[in-house]
């Protein structure tokens, strides 16, 4: 697959989760949630301050029919770093569910309290 290619089918998993997350908050701006360019440094979706609040995580989405989740975990946690964001993994491949992955930890505290930020 060129490179092209494949930046662009990232770049459709990334605006994929930014409209579930501005149709999930019909009070967010578009600007509030925006995607960042392909190889730029960083998490692929930039967040406001309103945005983060509602949702105080670090996107990596990978589209990738063979994916190395353990390196794809490690940018997303690398992302997180010196910041109170849970670093999560959004990954699909062709013809296949949206899925998203966080530490277990991290899992059980959004289900024990939903409104309490997650530390990493």
């Amino acid at each position: 697959m060129k490179t092209s290619n494949a930046k662009a089918k990232g770049r459709k998993l990334c605006q994929e989760l930014q409209g579930k997350l501005l149709a999930s908050c019909p009070t967010l701006d578009p600007s509030d949630i925006t995607v960042t360019s392909s190889g730029a440094p960083g998490e692929d979706l930039k967040l406001s301050k309103a945005a983060r609040d509602l949702y105080p995580f670090t996107f990596e989405c990978k589209n990738q029919e063979k994916l190395n989740i353990w390196a794809a975990l490690k940018q997303a946690e690398s992302h997180a770093l010196n910041t109170e964001h849970t670093p999560v993994l959004v990954f699909s491949k062709n013809r296949s569910e949206t899925y998203a992955c966080l530490k277990l930890d991290d899992l059980l505290r959004l289900f024990l309290n939903p409104k309490i930020k997650v530390d990493s």
